[in-house]
């Protein structure tokens, strides 16, 4: 046998590392029922993210029905090259830039109504942690995760995805790398850059109380 064929027969790591490959794996031999899992286990986080990237519920679920038309379409085809999520939020990545890109052709503004779709929680741990100078303030934790949302709309569209993927979706420099295609000395850029901005915008409301 060749070695081009011993190398092909070789499974993916991510194979016995990751079970959600193992079930896109199943997908790809048409298992609908592996399907119904995937998009049960990512559904909830693809619109949460989706939500903060185009700031509008209906069309965040929209998106995310897009994304996962995409990846069903693209099961046969599918190699285990990365982390299922990595791969999945790479094709969400994708489909929110173009979709902004629309957007902001048709000079369309979308607010949520609701705000955001990350929770409470979440945004607070986003709000830089307060310096020795900064006088104590009982902060409310509605007004705080409303004030860390605009601030986190604010970034850059970039800046605002390498934002979610680190500290919402939890992935790596390497997989925000590969999900954005940029090397990882540039995510790490960029995520300094955007936690530096955030800093600059949220440090007023934490000292004097001064919405951004």
């Amino acid at each position: 046998m060749s070695l081009t064929g011993t190398l092909a027969l070789k499974p993916s790591p991510y194979e016995t590392t990751d079970p959600d490959v193992r079930l896109m794996l199943q997908v790809r031999d048409d298992n609908a029922v592996a399907f119904e899992e995937l998009v049960l286990r990512y559904q909830a986080r693809l619109i949460s993210v989706l939500q903060n990237l185009v700031r509008d519920r209906d069309r965040a679920e929209e998106l995310a029905q897009d994304v996962f038309l995409r990846v069903y379409r693209a099961r046969k085809t599918y190699t285990p090259g990365a982390k299922f999520s990595t791969w999945l939020f790479t094709i969400a990545h994708n489909v929110a830039s173009n979709a902004i890109r629309t957007q902001a052709r048709r000079r369309e503004v979308h607010v949520a109504a609701s705000g955001g779709a990350a929770s409470s929680q979440s945004l607070d741990a986003l709000a830089p942690a307060p310096s020795g100078q900064m006088p104590a303030r009982q902060l409310d934790k509605a007004e705080l995760a409303e004030v860390v949302r605009a601030a986190v709309d604010s970034l850059a569209e970039r800046q605002r995805m390498a934002i979610l993927l680190a500290k919402f979706e939890h992935l790596s420099y390497e997989d925000i790398a590969v999900t954005m295609g940029l090397s990882v000395k540039a995510v790490k850029s960029l995520l300094a850059r955007a936690r530096e901005n955030l800093r600059a915008i949220l440090e007023p409301y934490l000292q004097e109380g001064r919405r951004p």
